[in-house]
Protein backbone atom coordinates (compact mmCIF):
# COMPACT_ATOMS: atom_id res chain seq x y z
CA UNK A 1 0.00 0.00 0.00
CA UNK A 2 1.30 3.40 -1.36
CA UNK A 3 -0.54 6.65 0.09
CA UNK A 4 0.11 9.96 -1.89
CA UNK A 5 -0.75 12.95 0.28
CA UNK A 6 -1.79 16.05 -1.78
CA UNK A 7 -1.56 19.22 0.17
CA UNK A 8 1.15 19.65 2.93
CA UNK A 9 -0.80 21.79 5.34
CA UNK A 10 -2.46 20.40 9.16
CA UNK A 11 -4.89 17.92 7.51
CA UNK A 12 -2.57 16.38 5.15
CA UNK A 13 0.09 16.34 7.24
CA UNK A 14 -2.08 14.77 9.64
CA UNK A 15 -2.90 12.04 7.63
CA UNK A 16 0.51 11.26 6.34
CA UNK A 17 1.62 11.16 10.53
CA UNK A 18 -0.91 8.43 11.34
CA UNK A 19 -0.70 6.50 8.07
CA UNK A 20 2.70 6.45 9.23
CA UNK A 21 2.29 5.75 13.00
CA UNK A 22 0.35 2.75 11.15
CA UNK A 23 3.37 1.61 9.26
CA UNK A 24 2.10 2.92 5.94
CA UNK A 25 4.29 3.82 3.19
CA UNK A 26 3.30 7.78 2.46
CA UNK A 27 4.46 10.65 -0.15
CA UNK A 28 3.22 14.14 1.06
CA UNK A 29 3.22 16.74 -2.21
CA UNK A 30 3.04 20.21 -1.45
CA UNK A 31 3.12 22.92 -4.50
CA UNK A 32 4.63 25.25 -1.89
CA UNK A 33 8.13 25.48 -0.87
CA UNK A 34 6.61 26.41 2.57
CA UNK A 35 4.66 23.69 4.84
CA UNK A 36 1.88 24.73 6.62
CA UNK A 37 -1.04 25.93 4.12
CA UNK A 38 -2.89 28.40 5.36
CA UNK A 39 -1.69 28.05 8.65
CA UNK A 40 2.12 28.64 7.57
CA UNK A 41 5.57 30.79 8.22
CA UNK A 42 6.09 33.92 6.43
CA UNK A 43 9.69 35.72 6.25
CA UNK A 44 9.28 39.71 5.53
CA UNK A 45 12.72 41.82 6.58
CA UNK A 46 14.48 38.85 8.60
CA UNK A 47 11.16 38.38 10.80
CA UNK A 48 8.98 35.44 11.17
CA UNK A 49 5.63 36.09 11.09
CA UNK A 50 2.69 34.08 10.23
CA UNK A 51 0.36 34.49 7.46
CA UNK A 52 -2.65 34.34 9.87
CA UNK A 53 -2.66 34.70 13.81
CA UNK A 54 -3.99 31.07 14.59
CA UNK A 55 -5.01 30.70 18.49
CA UNK A 56 -5.66 26.73 19.60
CA UNK A 57 -7.81 25.93 22.60
CA UNK A 58 -7.46 23.25 25.20
CA UNK A 59 -10.35 21.73 23.20
CA UNK A 60 -8.14 20.91 20.05
CA UNK A 61 -7.52 17.47 21.59
CA UNK A 62 -6.59 15.53 18.53
CA UNK A 63 -3.98 18.95 17.28
CA UNK A 64 -2.54 18.53 20.25
CA UNK A 65 -1.80 14.95 20.67
CA UNK A 66 -0.14 14.85 17.24
CA UNK A 67 2.26 17.94 18.29
CA UNK A 68 3.05 15.87 21.41
CA UNK A 69 3.65 13.00 18.96
CA UNK A 70 6.18 14.50 16.81
CA UNK A 71 7.82 17.95 18.61
CA UNK A 72 9.50 16.77 21.33
CA UNK A 73 10.02 20.35 22.95
CA UNK A 74 6.20 21.00 22.32
CA UNK A 75 5.83 22.46 26.01
CA UNK A 76 7.96 25.47 24.63
CA UNK A 77 6.28 25.89 21.98
CA UNK A 78 3.14 26.97 23.04
CA UNK A 79 2.01 29.46 25.74
CA UNK A 80 -0.97 27.81 27.63
CA UNK A 81 -3.19 30.41 29.37
CA UNK A 82 -6.16 29.93 31.36
CA UNK A 83 -9.62 31.21 29.45
CA UNK A 84 -8.90 35.06 29.90
CA UNK A 85 -11.77 36.71 27.27
CA UNK A 86 -10.58 40.62 27.54
CA UNK A 87 -11.98 43.21 25.17
CA UNK A 88 -9.39 46.36 26.03
CA UNK A 89 -11.30 48.97 28.03
CA UNK A 90 -14.34 46.89 27.85
CA UNK A 91 -14.77 43.58 29.54
CA UNK A 92 -13.12 40.81 30.97
CA UNK A 93 -13.89 37.11 31.82
CA UNK A 94 -11.26 35.14 33.95
CA UNK A 95 -11.88 31.45 34.53
CA UNK A 96 -10.55 30.35 37.92
CA UNK A 97 -9.13 27.01 38.38
CA UNK A 98 -12.00 25.14 39.74
CA UNK A 99 -13.63 22.19 38.41
CA UNK A 100 -16.25 22.16 35.57
CA UNK A 101 -18.52 23.83 34.70
CA UNK A 102 -18.26 25.88 37.88
CA UNK A 103 -14.72 27.91 36.59
CA UNK A 104 -16.68 29.39 33.99
CA UNK A 105 -19.65 30.28 35.84
CA UNK A 106 -17.78 31.78 38.78
CA UNK A 107 -15.83 33.89 35.62
CA UNK A 108 -19.45 34.95 34.39
CA UNK A 109 -20.69 36.43 37.67
CA UNK A 110 -16.89 37.77 38.66
CA UNK A 111 -16.68 39.48 35.08
CA UNK A 112 -15.81 42.83 34.64
CA UNK A 113 -17.82 45.21 32.37
CA UNK A 114 -20.83 44.11 32.80
CA UNK A 115 -23.94 44.98 35.41
CA UNK A 116 -25.39 42.27 37.32
CA UNK A 117 -28.53 41.44 35.32
CA UNK A 118 -26.37 41.12 32.09
CA UNK A 119 -23.98 38.82 34.21
CA UNK A 120 -26.87 36.81 35.12
CA UNK A 121 -28.54 36.73 31.98
CA UNK A 122 -25.35 35.52 30.22
CA UNK A 123 -25.16 32.75 33.09
CA UNK A 124 -28.85 31.74 32.64
CA UNK A 125 -27.99 31.51 28.35
CA UNK A 126 -25.52 29.19 29.31
CA UNK A 127 -27.55 26.98 31.86
CA UNK A 128 -30.05 27.08 29.17
CA UNK A 129 -27.72 25.71 26.61
CA UNK A 130 -26.74 22.75 28.91
CA UNK A 131 -30.13 21.87 29.48
CA UNK A 132 -30.40 21.76 25.80
CA UNK A 133 -27.24 19.59 25.53
CA UNK A 134 -26.30 22.06 22.87
CA UNK A 135 -28.38 21.02 20.04
CA UNK A 136 -30.89 22.72 18.07
CA UNK A 137 -34.22 21.38 16.48
CA UNK A 138 -32.87 22.93 13.13
CA UNK A 139 -30.62 25.43 12.05
CA UNK A 140 -30.41 29.14 13.17
CA UNK A 141 -28.31 32.08 13.02
CA UNK A 142 -26.42 32.98 15.73
CA UNK A 143 -27.66 36.49 16.07
CA UNK A 144 -30.91 34.71 16.12
CA UNK A 145 -29.86 32.41 19.02
CA UNK A 146 -28.88 35.42 21.34
CA UNK A 147 -31.96 37.01 20.38
CA UNK A 148 -34.03 34.42 21.11
CA UNK A 149 -32.04 33.78 24.38
CA UNK A 150 -32.46 37.30 25.28
CA UNK A 151 -28.91 38.44 25.47
CA UNK A 152 -28.25 41.89 25.86
CA UNK A 153 -27.19 44.47 23.24
CA UNK A 154 -23.71 44.48 24.89
CA UNK A 155 -22.88 41.10 26.08
CA UNK A 156 -23.38 40.37 22.43
CA UNK A 157 -21.00 42.92 21.44
CA UNK A 158 -18.32 42.21 23.75
CA UNK A 159 -19.16 38.23 23.94
CA UNK A 160 -21.05 36.17 21.73
CA UNK A 161 -20.41 38.33 18.62
CA UNK A 162 -15.95 38.59 18.81
CA UNK A 163 -16.74 34.70 19.88
CA UNK A 164 -18.72 33.71 16.69
CA UNK A 165 -16.44 35.67 14.32
CA UNK A 166 -12.90 34.33 16.19
CA UNK A 167 -14.30 30.49 15.95
CA UNK A 168 -16.83 30.76 12.65
CA UNK A 169 -14.96 33.45 10.89
CA UNK A 170 -18.81 34.52 9.58
CA UNK A 171 -20.48 36.92 10.65
CA UNK A 172 -22.96 36.31 13.25
CA UNK A 173 -26.43 37.21 11.30
CA UNK A 174 -25.59 34.41 8.89
CA UNK A 175 -23.63 31.95 11.03
CA UNK A 176 -24.39 28.58 11.86
CA UNK A 177 -25.91 28.73 15.76
CA UNK A 178 -25.49 24.76 15.74
CA UNK A 179 -22.08 24.50 14.84
CA UNK A 180 -21.44 27.82 16.95
CA UNK A 181 -23.56 26.08 19.90
CA UNK A 182 -20.26 22.87 19.24
CA UNK A 183 -17.78 25.04 20.00
CA UNK A 184 -19.00 26.37 23.01
CA UNK A 185 -20.23 22.54 24.01
CA UNK A 186 -16.22 21.51 23.44
CA UNK A 187 -14.78 24.55 24.91
CA UNK A 188 -16.75 26.87 27.42
CA UNK A 189 -18.67 23.68 28.77
CA UNK A 190 -16.15 21.07 28.89
CA UNK A 191 -13.22 19.94 30.78
CA UNK A 192 -11.92 23.29 33.05
CA UNK A 193 -8.59 22.94 30.21
CA UNK A 194 -10.74 22.78 27.40
CA UNK A 195 -11.21 26.64 27.85
CA UNK A 196 -7.61 27.22 28.06
CA UNK A 197 -6.29 29.56 25.67
CA UNK A 198 -2.95 28.08 23.67
CA UNK A 199 -0.82 30.70 21.49
CA UNK A 200 2.00 29.72 19.36
CA UNK A 201 5.58 30.61 20.44
CA UNK A 202 6.78 29.82 17.28
CA UNK A 203 5.69 30.26 14.11
CA UNK A 204 2.69 27.73 12.52
CA UNK A 205 4.91 25.94 10.15
CA UNK A 206 7.47 25.09 13.11
CA UNK A 207 4.51 24.35 15.41
CA UNK A 208 3.55 21.06 13.70
CA UNK A 209 3.92 20.87 9.51
CA UNK A 210 7.85 20.73 9.90
CA UNK A 211 8.02 18.37 12.83
CA UNK A 212 5.93 16.19 11.15
CA UNK A 213 8.01 16.16 8.01
CA UNK A 214 10.91 15.15 10.18
CA UNK A 215 8.91 12.17 11.80
CA UNK A 216 7.58 11.00 8.55
CA UNK A 217 10.96 11.09 6.67
CA UNK A 218 12.35 9.50 9.72
CA UNK A 219 10.05 6.65 9.11
CA UNK A 220 10.69 5.91 5.44
CA UNK A 221 7.51 8.04 4.31
CA UNK A 222 8.38 11.25 2.27
CA UNK A 223 7.82 15.08 2.18
CA UNK A 224 8.08 16.80 -1.72
CA UNK A 225 7.66 20.38 -1.48
CA UNK A 226 8.17 23.08 -4.05
CA UNK A 227 6.45 20.09 -6.88
CA UNK A 228 2.96 21.02 -7.80
CA UNK A 229 0.65 17.90 -8.69
CA UNK A 230 -0.62 19.05 -12.38
CA UNK A 231 -2.28 16.04 -13.17
CA UNK A 232 -4.46 13.19 -11.39
CA UNK A 233 -5.73 10.21 -13.09
CA UNK A 234 -6.87 7.02 -12.35
CA UNK A 235 -4.34 4.00 -12.94
CA UNK A 236 -5.66 0.78 -13.02
CA UNK A 237 -7.07 -0.07 -9.06
CA UNK A 238 -4.97 3.40 -8.63
CA UNK A 239 -4.21 6.77 -9.01
CA UNK A 240 -1.00 8.25 -11.35
CA UNK A 241 0.09 11.60 -9.48
CA UNK A 242 2.24 13.53 -12.17
CA UNK A 243 3.95 16.53 -11.14
CA UNK A 244 6.97 19.09 -13.06
CA UNK A 245 9.31 16.10 -12.34
CA UNK A 246 7.56 12.89 -12.51
CA UNK A 247 4.70 10.67 -12.53
CA UNK A 248 4.10 8.00 -9.59
CA UNK A 249 1.26 5.61 -9.07
CA UNK A 250 -0.46 5.00 -5.53
CA UNK A 251 -2.97 2.68 -4.43
CA UNK A 252 -4.66 5.79 -2.56
CA UNK A 253 -5.07 9.03 -2.33
CA UNK A 254 -5.67 11.80 0.17
CA UNK A 255 -6.74 14.72 -1.67
CA UNK A 256 -5.62 17.89 1.20
CA UNK A 257 -5.69 20.71 -0.63
CA UNK A 258 -7.66 24.20 -0.21
CA UNK A 259 -11.27 23.64 -1.62
CA UNK A 260 -11.46 26.49 -4.30
CA UNK A 261 -7.99 24.46 -5.73
CA UNK A 262 -10.23 20.68 -5.50
CA UNK A 263 -12.24 20.94 -8.90
CA UNK A 264 -9.28 21.08 -11.20
CA UNK A 265 -7.93 18.33 -9.51
CA UNK A 266 -11.01 16.22 -9.21
CA UNK A 267 -12.04 16.82 -12.95
CA UNK A 268 -10.03 13.71 -14.33
CA UNK A 269 -12.24 11.46 -11.92
CA UNK A 270 -16.44 11.11 -13.20
CA UNK A 271 -17.12 9.36 -10.12
CA UNK A 272 -16.19 12.36 -8.01
CA UNK A 273 -18.24 14.98 -10.37
CA UNK A 274 -20.95 15.07 -7.50
CA UNK A 275 -18.56 15.84 -4.55
CA UNK A 276 -16.85 18.82 -6.90
CA UNK A 277 -20.55 20.36 -7.29
CA UNK A 278 -20.90 20.12 -3.43
CA UNK A 279 -17.30 21.80 -3.27
CA UNK A 280 -18.41 24.89 -5.55
CA UNK A 281 -21.37 25.73 -3.40
CA UNK A 282 -19.04 26.82 -1.18
CA UNK A 283 -18.34 30.16 -0.35
CA UNK A 284 -15.58 32.00 1.42
CA UNK A 285 -14.37 34.38 3.92
CA UNK A 286 -11.28 36.66 4.55
CA UNK A 287 -9.00 37.01 7.36
CA UNK A 288 -6.86 39.83 7.21
CA UNK A 289 -3.10 39.62 9.32
CA UNK A 290 -1.75 42.85 9.81
CA UNK A 291 1.78 43.19 11.16
CA UNK A 292 3.50 46.24 12.56
CA UNK A 293 6.76 47.04 13.29
CA UNK A 294 7.58 49.40 16.16
CA UNK A 295 10.88 50.15 18.41
CA UNK A 296 11.70 48.10 20.32
CA UNK A 297 10.00 49.92 23.85
CA UNK A 298 6.49 49.56 22.58
CA UNK A 299 4.74 46.61 24.19
CA UNK A 300 1.15 46.19 24.66
CA UNK A 301 -0.51 45.63 28.36
CA UNK A 302 -1.24 41.55 27.58
CA UNK A 303 -0.49 38.85 25.15
CA UNK A 304 -3.46 39.19 23.50
CA UNK A 305 -6.22 41.19 23.30
CA UNK A 306 -9.95 41.95 21.68
CA UNK A 307 -10.74 45.25 20.10
CA UNK A 308 -14.26 46.77 19.15
CA UNK A 309 -15.80 49.88 17.63
CA UNK A 310 -13.58 49.61 14.88
CA UNK A 311 -11.78 47.21 11.84
CA UNK A 312 -9.40 45.10 14.43
CA UNK A 313 -11.28 42.09 16.36
CA UNK A 314 -8.00 41.01 17.95
CA UNK A 315 -4.41 42.16 18.74
CA UNK A 316 -0.86 40.49 19.78
CA UNK A 317 2.20 41.32 21.13
CA UNK A 318 4.67 39.55 19.85
CA UNK A 319 7.35 39.79 22.83
CA UNK A 320 5.24 39.23 25.16
CA UNK A 321 4.33 35.89 23.14
CA UNK A 322 8.09 34.89 21.20
CA UNK A 323 10.55 37.85 22.10
CA UNK A 324 10.17 39.69 19.13
CA UNK A 325 10.41 42.94 20.54
CA UNK A 326 8.18 46.14 19.41
CA UNK A 327 6.34 43.37 16.79
CA UNK A 328 2.32 43.94 17.61
CA UNK A 329 -0.49 41.70 15.14
CA UNK A 330 -3.89 42.76 14.21
CA UNK A 331 -6.77 40.19 13.17
CA UNK A 332 -9.28 41.25 11.24
CA UNK A 333 -11.79 38.60 10.56
CA UNK A 334 -14.14 37.26 8.12
CA UNK A 335 -16.27 40.26 5.52
CA UNK A 336 -16.25 43.75 6.07
CA UNK A 337 -15.77 47.02 5.31
CA UNK A 338 -11.54 46.75 5.41
CA UNK A 339 -11.97 44.77 1.74
CA UNK A 340 -12.35 47.69 -0.16
CA UNK A 341 -9.08 49.32 1.06
CA UNK A 342 -5.64 48.27 -0.11
CA UNK A 343 -2.92 47.12 1.80
CA UNK A 344 -1.02 50.25 2.13
CA UNK A 345 -4.65 52.47 3.19
CA UNK A 346 -5.54 49.19 5.54
CA UNK A 347 -2.20 49.71 7.05
CA UNK A 348 -1.92 53.12 7.72
CA UNK A 349 -5.58 52.61 9.48
CA UNK A 350 -4.54 50.06 11.62
CA UNK A 351 -1.76 52.28 12.93
CA UNK A 352 -4.34 54.77 13.50
CA UNK A 353 -6.65 52.17 14.68
CA UNK A 354 -4.11 51.20 17.81
CA UNK A 355 -3.51 54.51 18.24
CA UNK A 356 -6.85 55.67 19.33
CA UNK A 357 -6.78 52.15 22.32
CA UNK A 358 -2.81 52.69 22.80
CA UNK A 359 -1.76 55.86 23.52
CA UNK A 360 1.05 57.96 22.45
CA UNK A 361 2.07 54.59 19.63
CA UNK A 362 5.01 56.13 17.47
CA UNK A 363 4.70 55.44 13.86
CA UNK A 364 5.53 51.89 12.77
CA UNK A 365 9.43 51.19 11.43
CA UNK A 366 7.41 49.09 9.21
CA UNK A 367 3.62 47.29 8.02
CA UNK A 368 3.32 44.04 6.17
CA UNK A 369 -0.09 43.17 5.43
CA UNK A 370 -1.18 39.46 4.28
CA UNK A 371 -5.14 38.45 3.22
CA UNK A 372 -6.06 35.48 2.83
CA UNK A 373 -9.25 36.59 0.55
CA UNK A 374 -10.50 32.50 1.08
CA UNK A 375 -8.93 32.21 4.26
CA UNK A 376 -12.55 29.91 4.86
CA UNK A 377 -15.40 29.07 3.80
CA UNK A 378 -18.61 30.37 4.86
CA UNK A 379 -20.03 28.75 8.03
CA UNK A 380 -23.42 29.77 7.44
CA UNK A 381 -26.80 27.94 8.16
CA UNK A 382 -27.08 24.58 7.07
CA UNK A 383 -24.19 24.48 5.01
CA UNK A 384 -23.30 21.39 2.80
CA UNK A 385 -20.01 20.18 3.46
CA UNK A 386 -18.27 16.91 1.71
CA UNK A 387 -17.39 14.05 3.42
CA UNK A 388 -13.81 12.52 3.49
CA UNK A 389 -14.83 9.31 2.63
CA UNK A 390 -15.76 10.01 -1.75
CA UNK A 391 -17.62 7.78 -4.17
CA UNK A 392 -14.24 6.87 -5.79
CA UNK A 393 -12.73 3.72 -4.63
CA UNK A 394 -9.30 4.51 -2.61
CA UNK A 395 -9.72 8.49 -2.53
CA UNK A 396 -10.31 10.52 0.05
CA UNK A 397 -10.76 14.74 1.02
CA UNK A 398 -8.98 16.09 3.92
CA UNK A 399 -9.30 19.66 5.12
CA UNK A 400 -11.07 22.25 7.32
CA UNK A 401 -13.77 22.87 4.66
CA UNK A 402 -15.24 19.09 4.91
CA UNK A 403 -17.54 17.69 7.17
CA UNK A 404 -16.99 18.07 10.95
CA UNK A 405 -19.17 19.35 13.68
CA UNK A 406 -16.67 22.16 13.72
CA UNK A 407 -15.88 25.14 11.66
CA UNK A 408 -12.93 25.86 9.78
CA UNK A 409 -9.94 25.38 12.17
CA UNK A 410 -6.73 24.05 13.00
CA UNK A 411 -8.74 21.15 14.99
CA UNK A 412 -11.02 20.48 12.08
CA UNK A 413 -7.92 20.22 9.46
CA UNK A 414 -6.17 17.75 12.04
CA UNK A 415 -9.27 15.64 12.45
CA UNK A 416 -10.14 15.18 8.96
CA UNK A 417 -6.91 14.14 8.04
CA UNK A 418 -6.87 11.00 10.82
CA UNK A 419 -10.44 10.46 9.52
CA UNK A 420 -8.88 9.87 6.25
CA UNK A 421 -5.91 8.36 7.58
CA UNK A 422 -8.05 5.61 9.82
CA UNK A 423 -10.37 4.89 6.78
CA UNK A 424 -7.11 3.68 4.89
CA UNK A 425 -6.04 1.57 8.09
CA UNK A 426 -9.65 -0.16 7.98
CA UNK A 427 -9.63 -0.58 4.47
CA UNK A 428 -12.69 1.19 3.79
CA UNK A 429 -12.92 1.23 -0.51
CA UNK A 430 -10.69 -1.47 -0.46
Amino acid sequence: MQVAIIGGGYAGMAAAVDLSAAGISVTVYEAALQLGGRARRVNFRDTLLDNGLHILIGAYSETLRLIRQVHPGHESALLRLPMDWHIHGEFRLSAPRLPAPLHLLAGVMRASGLSFSERLGLARFMVALQRMQFQLASDISVETLLQQHSQSEKVCRVMWRPLCVAALNTPPASASAQVFLNVIKDSLSGARDASDMLISRVDLSALFPEPAAAWITGRGGHVITGQRVSALETHGDGYAVTTNENRQVFSHVICAISPHQVHDMLGGIPALAGIADTINGLRYQSIHSVWLQYPDAVALPAPMLGLTGGLIHWVFDREKLCGQRGLVGAVISAEGEHQALDQETLGIHIHEELKQHFHALPEPLWRRVIAEKRATFSCTVGVNRPPQLTPARNFFLAGDYTASVYPATIEAAVRSGIICARHIQNGRHD
